[in-house]
């Protein structure tokens, strides 16, 4: 009797459902994974873009097809065609680097031994203690770094020649989901908001802190890693350093590490240049690095990250390193985007028993 009241109860029929959308959902994502980051940068544009849709769609009288393919071209035209020629360049200069190293016309144990021999000897010694000082070693290691090096390149680049139909794919797919998010985002939103198991209040305020925190992440970081990078290459370039595009795009890459990004390149380029005798051309790089480099992380970021993320610079900077450690390249985005929601699911908790004791 009391199985049969059971089977017909409501309960199993919730549980069931509940069953039932778990699985589908997790089979929905099972089916994503092969275009991952095609559907990720695909919602980060529409996001990203969304005022800019909104604009156009008021002023061309809620034609939302047009105003989401003339979003769709100003993304193109702002991100993606820059983006091709600034990789289709730094392969060239990567190119040449190689060559130049192969040549020895850059050797970069050259440039240690200088730098050691004009260390203290305390440093000396503890250099050597961990056997940094056998240039022909570091030498052949370099040589051996680089071999694998252009080993993993070259398999990489055939790897991407064999799957250049998925690039392809994957690249119009991201564009194909940012038009319909855009087109038809707030629809799709609304749902997905209504369709959350939590009070209005606590959707709307956790929804509202997901899109600012992308948006400030995305436009924050990308807009100081492209400065700090292009005013680096601009330092380089004036010192005569070869190959400052390739040393611009790294510094820009390492700057979306939040007060430690650029220095890595600048720095040991100053001090090599402080110990060959360079000394007004080190004085002068430290001096831009700090002051025009490093003011752009300290003054910039804040405003455009951490003041609308509401976020501490130290959970920025965590945050960004271990987002990037698990998530690649995407977790610049996807790390902050994560602590800024821990950190208002957790005000929402702490706010909602502040109010159930305070009576």
């Amino acid at each position: 009797m009391r199985f049969k009241s059971y089977v017909t109860s409501p309960a199993l029929e919730n549980n069931a459902f509940l069953a039932l959308l778990v699985a589908v959902s997790l089979a929905f994502v099972w089916i994503l994974l092969p275009f991952g980051g095609a559907v990720f940068w695909g919602t980060v544009i529409a996001i990203v873009f969304m005022p800019v849709y909104n604009r156009l769609l008021r002023r061309w009288k809620q034609r939302r097809t047009l105003a989401a393919l003339a979003t769709l071209l100003l993304v193109v035209l702002m991100v993606v065609l820059p983006l091709l020629l600034l990789t289709g360049t730094l392969v060239k200069e990567g190119a040449a680097l190689y060559q130049r190293m192969q040549s020895g016309e850059t050797n970069f144990a050259r440039y240690f031994e200088q730098v050691i021999a004009v260390l203290p000897a305390w440093a000396h010694d503890l250099l050597e203690h961990f056997g940094l000082t056998d240039f022909k070693e570091l030498q052949t290691r370099i040589a051996d770094g680089i071999a694998r090096g252009s080993q993993m390149i070259a398999t990489h680049v055939y790897s991407m020649g064999q799957n250049a139909l998925d690039v392809v794919i994957g690249f119009f797919v991201m564009l194909y989901l940012a038009f319909f998010l855009l087109r038809d985002g707030t629809q799709l939103s609304r749902r997905i908001r209504a369709a959350v198991p939590l009070a209005p209040e606590h959707r709307k305020h956790l929804a509202t802190k997901f899109i600012t925190v992308i948006r400030a992440t995305v436009k924050g970081n990308i807009l100081v890693a492209a400065t700090q990078g292009a005013l680096g290459g601009l330092a380089f370039w004036f010192f005569g350093i070869k190959g400052a595009l390739l040393w611009a795009v790294l510094m820009a890459f390492l700057s979306l590490l939040p007060a430690i990004g650029a220095g890595l390149i600048w720095l040991p380029v100053a001090i090599y240049f402080l110990v060959t005798g360079a000394i007004w051309q080190g004085v002068a790089l430290i001096v831009y690095g700090v002051l025009v480099i490093g003011l752009v992380d300290n003054v910039l970021r804040p405003i455009l990250v951490g003041k609308d993320t509401q976020m501490p610079d130290y959970l920025v900077l965590i945050s960004t390193i271990g987002g990037m450690a698990v998530f690649g390249i995407n977790g610049f985005v996807i790390g902050p985007a994560i602590a800024a929601m821990f950190m208002a699911a957790w005000d929402l908790f702490a706010s909602a028993r502040e109010e159930a004791v305070e009576p």
